[in-house]
């Protein structure tokens, strides 16, 4: 009974954790892209802004939600439902610190260890990518529909990509796990290593892509789609498609801090066990800072860009990276998978 009860605390933490990263995540990217372009971001609600999120999510909730006659109510309901429960889902499997010991217990700092966490994660990611495209398809709308095309287009080609750059980091850890994975990175990062420095870089121009942010925002293109997909939601509907991106960003920069950037370790020197959740926290904050950078200083690319991109250049360094490092363990390191 105690364990189920610390398994639903866990839960109902990390689920609190995460709307508030990813509330606070639309105040962090729109100041950031203010200084970026020499102005203001929020500034009226709250000191500097900080209630903003909470005036835009009372706003989101008390609009009227209007349901064009047009559409197919079933799809059209569970496009939006779709889209944010894979995002959600997959923060059960990232590990955000080692264990520790309360009252004689032993407490792991994730809500579970699944030894094959990275086939869970491509797979519910995969999912994610319904929920776009029935919510287009439901809306009975061109443009919708286009950008719900352009989706299925994009994530079918950077998540080939995405998959292979992780078989790199499966085969230098010989594990599935974010947990085994993060504790061989206690000396050295995954990132430092010069075999795994590739795939570190491929996994962020295809995470990039996975999340639609620019400059690959091709499925909602609001110059000539007028936000694509979902242009016929409004009110919650709207919102969720909007707070899906934002917690997929956020469980992609922990899946990154887990597999190049070592997790809850600090780099070369012992982590102290208080200090694991700060650390992780603080190098999901860093990936974070990243995306909201780079989406002020990159242009968008155009369509037959991006495709010629995930399948004429990314694709084929990602499968020659894989011969190289199977080659590399084969010859130095006897123990791979």
């Amino acid at each position: 009974m105690l364990d189920l009860l610390i398994v639903i605390i866990k839960v109902v933490a990390v689920f609190a954790v995460l709307m508030l990263m990813v509330a606070y995540s639309t105040w962090l990217e729109r100041r950031v892209l203010g200084r970026i372009q020499a102005r203001h971001g929020p500034n009226r609600v709250g000191w500097f802004g900080l209630m903003q999120p909470l005036a835009d999510g009372a706003k989101g909730f008390f609009k009227e939600d209007i349901v064009p006659g047009h559409v197919d109510k079933p799809t059209y309901i569970l496009g939006p439902a779709l889209s944010i429960i894979p995002a959600l889902m997959i923060v059960a499997v990232i590990p955000f610190g080692d264990s520790f010991t309360l009252f004689g217990r032993e407490i792991a700092l994730h809500i579970s260890d699944v030894n094959v966490a990275l086939l869970f994660i491509l797979g519910m990611s995969g999912l994610g990518e319904f929920g776009v495209v029935l919510g287009a398809w439901g809306s009975n709308n061109r443009y919708a529909l286009l950008g719900a095309m352009r989706t299925t287009a994009q994530m079918i080609s950077y998540d080939l990509a995405l998959g292979m750059t992780l078989i790199s980091v499966i085969l230098v850890s010989g594990s599935l796990s974010l947990v085994d994975i993060v504790n061989q990175q206690m000396g050295i990062w995954n990132c430092c290593k010069p075999i795994l420095f590739v795939p570190f870089v491929l996994y962020i121009v295809c995470g990039l892509a996975e999340i639609n942010r620019t400059p690959f925002d091709m499925p909602e293109a609001e110059s000539e789609l007028a936000c694509g997909f979902n242009i016929e939601y409004s009110s919650m509907k709207f919102a969720m498609f909007f707070m899906a991106e934002y917690a997929h960003a956020v469980s992609l920069a922990g899946i990154m801090t887990c597999l190049f950037l070592g997790g809850w370790y600090l780099p070369f020197v012992p982590t102290p066990t208080f200090l694991y959740l700060p650390v992780f926290l603080g190098k999901v904050f860093l990936v974070m800072f990243f995306f909201i950078w780079e989406r002020g200083t990159f242009p968008r690319f155009r369509y037959d860009h991006i495709m010629n991109l995930g399948w004429k250049v990314l694709m084929p360094i990602a499968l020659a990276n894989i011969f190289v490092v199977a080659l590399y363990q084969l010859l130095f390191n006897s123990a791979a998978v």
